[in-house]
């Protein structure tokens, strides 16, 4: 026995409704039946029920004629219009100048403020409606980034100054699904499934594997253009056009004055016959090639393409997709695929007219004609099995939402159809903290706010956290910044603080910080109002000033200099001397990481070492023999004073002392100036001694010379 199922699915239209009974025999589909009926009034408007019980008249009627067949029905498939879909571009930007790079989250809730911001502007233009709520989002896709107004691929690790997404989104007014369901509910009907006319078609001709190519589905009806467009495995827009078959039978009518139902029929006929016969408003009948009636109505075929083409774009972002299939009674028009195909700038192969034999793994019951009409009928019956739209109800911050399970739902979605305002979720920025650095004023942001805190049934979620039916979440408001925590370093690089060796040492090279004009390091935090003045240590010079107190910084930092009876001579033998690794350097050299400096210091010269490196003596020296030993003896030729105070010649002498010397008459050496030098100790008792010069007696007044020798000479005294 074949497990055999039968769907029940009603395609509500502007000027009829279409009722078909499917088959599903062993995983196979089967159309039955299809019953046509044109609404008795003007009940429908734009694919929007206006008269709920005269649609529900005629549902009534296709319901009780088909059940004559096939017994009670009591479910039925059924799709909202696309040309009931609203779609609004709209952009949101963001500062990002100082704050830390965008992640995926942040992007996100970009995206979802500019879908925000376009469902204000459609509940605003809404004069009837103008909450946000009475519009579901059915989908958005991104059209641009930008960073400081120049498009970029994606904003994730950017850095610039603002931050901006372009977004398009279609949005399903509430009203329409809660009217279509009160007209079924009238003619003792249950909604078994819910879809998009849109995506009824795409989903009966352009199967799940064909999706990831950019595709344009075109469902032409009477009084609009439905558009649904593919890419990337997904559907990613919809949209449509005011304009469609009634535009070109209005131009049959203008034409050749006819009334709207002949012209209607007249165009119904051109592409079956070579002419058609035609009976005017005053009654004169006539035959004419239906070429010429193509001649005279083509150029509202250029306007309908040129319309549809301009959407399409819109939607694609300002690009013509692969490929278009046109399905729907205005399909058909004469020459329309061609000129949509001239608008896009696309191969004329590249635009089709389907008709429902195009529907894979579906057939046909014999007297069903395939045509472009019936793709949507059998598309909403196919989209109950395969991809039908379930309500689903959340409480979001304990308030009940429901809204339509397109593709799997998730905590963004919720979001959107609740109301809660994504860019007021998300915690506000701390504020600014103004200070002045080395005299400029500088202005710090105050710290990020914190993103919003989403739990699902209690558990920890993000914004893209999948959500089922009955689930509960709750959006808390994330923190928000506070001042934010500046210390001087952050104001430094990496540079303007190092260690180097001085004198085999390390030393530690640090900017010097006043705050306030009191004395602070790099590691003090700032507040708003400080005054902060760094200077900087990079020269060898600028080091030595730093520590003074291990080095002598007035020999460090200028040449050896004295000044001899009123006159400043400079020695450079005994200034400090600078190597910087290894290498002779002055105080002006630059200091890098890890340099070592060694600064040599050279002992205080005395007195005579000052003057003998200036090649003046200010003594009187000879050099005699003392028991075969070579004596120097000197003596002062001048009074030697340094800085007003009498001093000898083996005095110190430190950088900038002040020496004056006097002269006195020089006269010559005698035995006694050597007396110090030599042995006068008596042997013993009855000892006499002898001053001998060269040999010879002398006397304590014997001048002396240099080579001289000198000596005492002990004799003992016999007693007589």
């Amino acid at each position: 026995m074949q497990n055999t199922e039968t769907i029940f699915a009603l395609d509500i239209g502007t000027r009829s409704v279409v009722g078909v009974i499917v088959k599903k025999i062993e995983g196979q589909y089967h159309v039955e039946k299809v019953i046509v009926e044109e609404h008795s009034e003007r009940s429908m408007l734009d694919g929007q029920i206006h008269d709920v019980i005269a649609v529900s008249n005629t549902i009534t009627s296709i319901k009780e004629t088909l059940e004559e067949t096939y017994g009670e029905l009591s479910k039925v498939c059924v799709a909202a219009a696309g040309r009931s879909l609203v779609t609004m571009k709209k952009s949101f930007s963001k500062e990002i100048k100082g704050k830390p790079l965008l992640t995926n989250e942040d992007v996100l809730h970009m995206e979802l403020s500019a879908v925000q911001e376009a469902q204000s502007d459609v509940a605003d233009t809404d004069k009837k409606s103008n909450h946000v709520n009475n519009y579901y989002c059915v989908g958005y896709s991104v059209l641009k980034y930008y960073i400081d107004g120049q498009e970029i691929g994606n904003l994730v690790d950017q850095r610039g100054e603002w931050a901006t997404v372009e977004v398009i989104a279609t949005f399903l007014p509430r009203v329409v699904v809660d009217s279509l369901l009160s007209a079924l509910s009238r003619a003792s009907l249950q909604l078994d499934a819910l879809t998009l006319e849109p995506i009824a078609a795409i989903n009966a001709l352009i199967p799940t594997s064909m999706r990831r190519l950019n595709i344009a589905l075109v469902d032409i009806g009477a009084g609009t253009s439905d558009i649904a467009l593919t890419k990337e495995g997904t559907i990613i827009a919809y949209g449509m056009v005011p304009t469609a078959g009634d535009e070109i039978t209005e131009a049959v009518s203008d034409a050749f004055l006819l009334d709207f139902t002949k012209a209607e029929s007249v165009k119904r006929s051109l592409r079956l016959h070579e002419e058609v016969l035609v009976e005017d408003v005053l009654g004169f009948e006539n035959r004419i090639p239906s070429m010429e009636v193509i001649r005279e109505i083509k150029p509202a075929v250029e306007h309908l393409a040129a319309e549809i083409g301009k959407e399409i774009k819109f939607l694609n972002g300002n690009e013509s997709p692969k490929a278009i299939m046109l399905v729907g009674g205005g399909s058909l028009t004469p020459c329309l695929s061609d000129q949509l195909a001239s608008y896009l700038e696309l191969p004329v192969n590249r635009v089709a007219v389907r008709g429902s034999d195009a529907i894979q793994h579906v057939s046909f019951a014999d007297g069903i004609v395939s045509t472009p009409e019936l793709v949507t009928p059998v598309g909403i019956a196919l989209a109950a099995q395969t991809t039908p739209i379930h309500y689903v109800t959340v409480t979001v911050n304990n308030t009940t939402v429901r809204l339509f399970e397109l593709n799997e739902l998730k905590v963004s979605d919720c979001l959107l159809a609740s109301g809660e305002r994504v860019s007021k979720l998300h915690g506000k920025p701390g504020l600014a903290t103004f200070i002045t650095f080395n005299g400029q004023p500088i202005q710090i942001p105050g710290q990020h706010g914190k993103p919003p805190i989403v739990h699902v049934n209690g558990e920890l979620a993000t914004l893209q956290s999948i959500v089922k039916d009955q689930d509960k979440l709750t959006v808390e408001k994330g923190v928000d910044g506070t001042f934010a925590e500046i210390y001087v370093k952050d104001f430094l690089d990496a540079s303007s603080h190092f260690t180097v060796s001085v004198n085999n040492e390390p030393v530690e090279v640090m900017p010097t910080v006043w705050i306030n004009e009191r004395k602070g390091s790099i590691h003090d935090p700032l507040h708003d109002g400080d005054n902060v003045r760094v200077t900087f240590t990079s020269t060898i010079e600028q080091l030595v000033k730093r520590f003074a107190s291990t080095f002598d910084l007035e020999q460090g930092m200028k040449k050896f200099f004295v000044t001899i009876n009123g006159k400043q001579t400079s020695i450079p033998k005994y200034g400090v001397q600078i190597k910087k690794n290894g290498v002779s350097a002055n105080v002006s050299s630059q200091l890098q990481k890890g340099d070592s400096i060694e600064i040599i210091i050279p002992k205080k010269p005395t007195v005579r070492e000052v003057m003998n490196c200036l090649q003046t003596s200010l003594e009187q020296r000879i050099t005699v023999f003392i028991d075969n030993k070579e004596i120097t003896i000197s003596r002062n030729l001048s009074v030697i004073k340094k800085n007003n105070k009498d001093v000898t010649i083996e005095e110190t002498v430190s950088s900038g002392d002040s020496i004056t010397f006097t002269s006195q008459n020089q006269t010559s050496f005698i035995f006694q100036d050597a007396l110090p030098f030599l042995s006068v100790e008596k042997p013993g008792e009855g000892y006499t001694f002898t001053l001998m010069y060269n040999g010879s007696p002398a006397t304590f007044d014997t001048p002396i010379f240099s080579g001289d020798e000198l000596a005492i000479e002990w004799k003992k005294v016999m007693k007589v």
